[in-house]
């Protein structure tokens, strides 16, 4: 392990320098924002501390030195439909992941982000070596010489209420329904494939299968085949079973379970495989398009990847992972995590003979967590330097 990666026990105490940290970015995010604006979020049930408060106060007045900032970073940018957060971020910040501490968030938007509309103007202001972010008021000959203001795009990306988002969206969106994470037994008694039109081996979107199960008054499922275990990379513990999406499908006509079985008709509406008898179903979840809020996890994360989503053995820029942490971890939606590289064997001949080394692990990556399950999450990666695999280490960054 490398003696520059962050230091760790699972359950343990944090490193007083992570703690001071962690503890100054909750507290920074508990202080409401000047940029807020008339845009509003929904307030949380949190408690904010006093001594929040009182670090929030000190943080945000401070905001981030400038060398936390890019090269020719602009003085204002207009938002644009089609921005997000983190894509803004990365105009001003180094780490962009780190835009809470120059935007000012707030402990209670931490879930319920400010929201950022297209059309408002963020203006960078610098004071004594810091820096911070502000909404301009839009009144004329306000805006400062050096901005950035991009042309519209396709509207995508933006949450319901037309704010921003904080990642792109599309990136996501199909694992927010796909990618799903099992108890042993979950599909056991799910209804399932029993036949198909015309005694089809497989069918294809548009066909019609035929179901049995108790379908609890939903009407539009998923499909599933095989599960597969998800093993912790160490302990070799089974962590949960990850289900093969096969597709979608939904009822056309219910079925019957009377003296006469007559199974429900059900039109396939989509498919990434071909479906077959055996496959089985789950409901459809409500899908939340949230302002996911990248933040860091609020104590020490070790781990590693599970495995890479789908069939590939090696995972590059914006494919997802599983990875051995999820909820008892105290895994939030919104983490980012840094990915760290295993140092490599090498051999010291500088003094006359062989000496073997083991190099320090190296940090190459980034991964932004957006669903969680009770032993298991899946990341997105951000950023990556060469091609990640199962047992690869996370971090907190």
């Amino acid at each position: 392990m490398s003696n520059t990666a962050p230091q760790c026990r699972r359950g343990g105490q944090a490193a007083p320098r992570v703690t001071r940290v962690a503890a100054e970015l909750v507290g920074l995010l508990a202080l409401a924002a000047a940029l807020q604006g008339s845009a509003t979020a929904q307030p949380s049930r949190m408690p904010i501390a006093p001594e929040w408060r009182d670090t929030a106060q000190r943080v945000a007045q401070a905001g981030v030195p400038l060398s936390d900032l890019v090269p020719n970073a602009p003085d204002s940018h207009t938002v644009q439909p089609g921005d997000t957060l983190w894509g803004i971020s990365t105009l001003f910040l180094k780490s962009p992941w780190r835009w809470p501490e120059l935007w000012g968030m707030n402990l209670e938007q931490i879930r319920n982000p400010h929201l950022i509309f297209p059309g408002q103007v963020l203006v960078l202001e610098k004071l004594d070596g810091r820096a911070r972010l502000r909404l301009a008021n839009g009144a004329p000959g306000t805006m400062p010489g050096n901005t950035v203001k991009l042309s519209p795009r396709i509207r995508k990306d933006l949450l319901a209420n037309g704010a921003i988002a904080a990642i792109p969206l599309h990136l996501i969106g199909p694992f927010l329904t796909e990618a799903v994470v099992f108890d042993t037994n979950a599909l056991d008694k799910a209804p399932r494939i029993v036949a198909t039109q015309e005694g089809r081996v497989m069918v294809s979107r548009g066909e019609t299968a035929y179901v049995r199960g108790d379908l609890a008054g939903a009407s539009d499922f998923r499909l599933f085949r095989q599960l597969t275990p998800l093993a912790d990379p160490l302990t070799r513990e089974v962590l949960g079973y990850e289900g093969r999406f096969v597709g979608t499908a939904e009822v056309a006509q219910p079925g019957s379970e009377g003296a006469t079985i007559v199974p429900a008709t059900f039109k396939v509406t989509s498919t990434r495989l071909e479906a077959g008898v055996g496959d089985r179903l789950s409901p459809v979840p409500q899908q939340e398009l949230v302002a996911y809020v990248p933040h860091p996890p609020a104590g020490n994360i070790e781990g590693h990847i599970v495995s890479i989503y789908g069939d590939g053995l090696r995972a590059g820029q914006n494919q997802v992972v599983a990875i051995n942490r999820g909820s008892r971890d105290n895994i939030e939606r919104g983490h980012v995590l840094a990915l760290w590289r295993s140092g490599k064997a090498a051999t010291d001949t500088t003094n006359g003979s062989r000496v073997a080394m083991q190099l320090p692990d190296e940090r190459h990556g980034m991964l932004f967590v957006f669903r969680v399950f009770e032993r298991v999450s899946y990341a997105l990666i951000l950023t990556v330097k060469e091609p990640v695999r199962a047992g690869d280490r996370i971090s907190q960054p």
